[in-house]
């Protein structure tokens, strides 16, 4: 069972999405344009191209198609009716389907580079930590000691454990964050 809290965590976790109302719904948007909310009565409603709200129909028995004028726009389930592994790859897609092109690339070239960084950052920040340094032009420990924890913080995706794992790793070698 996922939450809204859940929802809310992943959905700003991903690039320039901002938290608002629509219609009286927590919604989700990335650049102006909607990609989730949640409905009153606990549903989850994700914008998606009609193949892929096809295939979450399919997987979610308890989901619904959304259609408007005769087209299919996206799905909707109970929130409570989909785990959260699923609810990220849901929110993910969502996200992708509504983001600029040139968002939507760089996240996916980000993505492509957190796996082979190229430098020396330590796998233990995690995947949105890596993204995040990667996407600020910081590939090495090196770059990472010139910034202070602070300005770290500030990267969204940049959390306390990624800030200490860094600093860790820096203490290792002789070096630390920018004081």
């Amino acid at each position: 069972m996922t939450t809204q809290a859940h929802l809310r965590k992943y959905a700003l976790a991903l690039p320039e999405v901002e938290e608002g109302t629509h219609f009286g719904m927590v919604s989700f948007a990335v650049k102006g344009k909607g990609f989730a909310s949640v409905t009153k009565d606990g549903y989850v409603q994700l914008q998606l191209p009609p193949n892929e709200a096809e295939a979450a129909l399919a997987a979610h028995a308890g989901g619904e198609r959304i259609v408007r004028a005769g087209k299919v726009i996206g799905f909707r389930v109970p929130l409570a009716d989909v785990n959260g592994k699923d609810l990220n790859a849901l929110v993910r897609a969502a996200w992708f389907c509504r983001a600029p092109k040139r968002l939507a690339a760089s996240l996916a070239a980000a993505e492509g580079a957190a796996d082979d960084t190229g430098g020396d950052l330590p796998a233990g920040i995690g995947k949105p930590a890596t993204r995040a340094l990667l996407g600020a032009g910081v590939r090495t420990l090196e770059q990472v000691a010139r910034y202070t924890e602070r300005e770290l913080l500030d990267l969204h995706g940049v959390g306390p454990k990624a800030v200490r794992v860094l600093a860790e790793e820096l203490a290792r070698q002789g070096k630390a964050l920018r004081g």
